[in-house]
């Protein structure tokens, strides 16, 4: 063991089952690397075949994604598979690298780790990727599994040290929450660098012998970052929305005053499409307008534009509130759009530079048994509406 390496300390010692049971048995550490890389991480789609190392053979990927990496990309945005789409984790490598290749890491997230080596054509590294669950390197910092524990796991187990021959790793600067740099310098000789926030800069931070600007410091949410977002969420919101719509189509046609196909039409469908542009306001107006609409909490943003939506489309209707059925109905919709709208824009808060998780529960605490409240009420306003009838 090299001297600026110490062993790993009792307290962490139940964390790495494969290294003790290496030391017990008196295997070499290749038997691990060949069962963690050779085994089941040659066995998938987007592996090209193997390179040779003095740690045995080691997975081999391309920068260049097939159209199956894209499509797999596809169905997780739109939460197909989303909570599966993970890949092996241990050590891979992108092109033909040495020993004095770069050690990038990222997370068994495979879109983590396709936009990682996508963002590399033409270069050669090796790619650490660590077991966090399927989840991507922000949240999983947070969660604990991109941590310092994780990782010096992965560097015992991949037996990095005989592959390359620096003590660089280079992680993603938003993973820094969950890994304690010293811890791994002081237990496995790597220095850790935080290389860029966006994999896409990652080669001028290479060429720049390690070094990031302040541009490449800084997070940001420009439009299409948070317009990706709108998938997942809209598919969350299909099998509500379905319930919730037979639900107003059966209760105006049977509540209303006139007959169930009439009632139907005339107050059914208009529920329906007041329920939907209240889900188009929290889903997808409240991110694409996110910096331009007031507040900083996002329920406020959420309840800005569902406000906006309701007041144009009672004034689309041409609801008549001379007649108190109008105005409990139009009553009922102020109170049902902006709760929706509200409910639904909290789901961004992962996409703001501002928001922190104290936070987001702070919000959440306030905000949320309003929102019910004010949907519970809307609704037995606009039942009540429909009970009185109104006259045009």
């Amino acid at each position: 063991m090299e001297e600026n390496k110490k062993s790993v300390p009792a307290a962490y010692q139940f964390e790495f089952p494969v290294i003790q049971e290496q030391a017990s048995c008196g295997c070499g550490p290749d038997t691990a690397i060949d069962e963690a890389n050779s085994t089941s991480s040659l066995d998938q789609p987007f592996v090209s075949g193997s390179i040779s190392t003095p740690a045995g053979p080691v997975p081999k990927v391309t920068s260049l994604l097939t159209r199956q990496d894209r499509w797999g990309t596809v169905k997780a945005r739109f939460g197909v598979f989303r909570m599966d789409y993970a890949i092996n984790p241990g050590l891979y490598a992108l092109g033909e690298p040495d020993e004095r290749a770069p050690v990038l890491v990222t997370a068994n997230y495979k879109m983590s780790f396709d936009r990682l080596r996508h963002a590399l054509p033409g270069r050669s590294a090796w790619i650490l990727v660590l077991d966090t669950k399927g989840i991507n390197v922000w949240c999983a910092a947070g969660k604990g599994t991109f941590g310092t524990l994780e990782l010096l796991k992965r560097i015992e187990a991949s037996g990095l040290a005989r592959v390359v021959n620096h003590k660089k790793i280079i992680l993603p600067q938003l993973g820094a929450p969950g890994v304690a740099a010293h811890q791994i310098k002081k237990f496995s000789g790597f220095k850790v660098y935080f290389g860029p926030v966006r994999a896409e800069d990652l080669p001028a931070y290479l060429d720049a012998g390690l070094t990031a600007d302040e541009a490449m410091r800084r997070v940001t949410f420009p439009l299409a970052c948070r317009a990706v977002l709108i998938p997942i969420e809209l598919t969350a919101a299909v099998k509500p929305f379905v319930l919730i719509s037979l639900a107003l189509l059966l209760g105006a046609g049977i509540l209303g005053r006139a007959g169930f196909l009439t009632n139907v039409l005339h107050d059914g469908l208009f529920a329906v499409l007041a329920f939907f542009l209240a889900i188009v306001a929290g889903a997808i107006l409240s991110p694409l307008l996110l910096p331009w609409l007031p507040g900083r909490a996002f329920s406020v943003k959420g309840l800005f534009i569902g406000l906006l939506i309701a007041l144009a489309l009672i004034i689309m209707r041409g609801t008549d509130i001379h007649f108190w059925a109008g105005r409990m109905e139009a009553l009922a919709w102020l109170m049902i759009i902006p709760a929706v709208a509200a409910y639904l824009a909290m789901n961004f808060t992962g996409a703001s530079t501002y928001t922190s998780l104290s936070g987001v529960k702070k919000e959440m605490r306030f905000a949320l048994p309003l929102e019910i409240a004010a949907g519970v009420l809307g609704l037995a306003v606009w039942i009540t509406s429909l009970i009185l009838g109104w006259e045009s």
